[in-house]
């Protein structure tokens, strides 16, 4: 008995210490980043936000 608990115990210890990555390509990532933010900068109910607004000329 005092065998298959040992067992029990390293298996699990060894199962507990396993690691999953996932990576995720930048140029995906960043695309995703850049539509939330269009999304977050739209137009709500016909209120200009300072994305939108046109860039102001520079004085004489």
């Amino acid at each position: 008995m005092k065998s298959i608990l040992s067992l029990l115990t390293l298996t699990l210890a060894l199962t507990a210490c396993v690691t999953i990555n996932i990576y995720f390509p930048a140029a995906a990532a960043e695309k995703a980043a850049d539509k939330i933010i269009d999304e977050v900068w739209q137009l709500k109910d016909g209120v200009s936000t300072p994305a939108s607004k046109p860039a102001e000329s520079p004085a004489k």
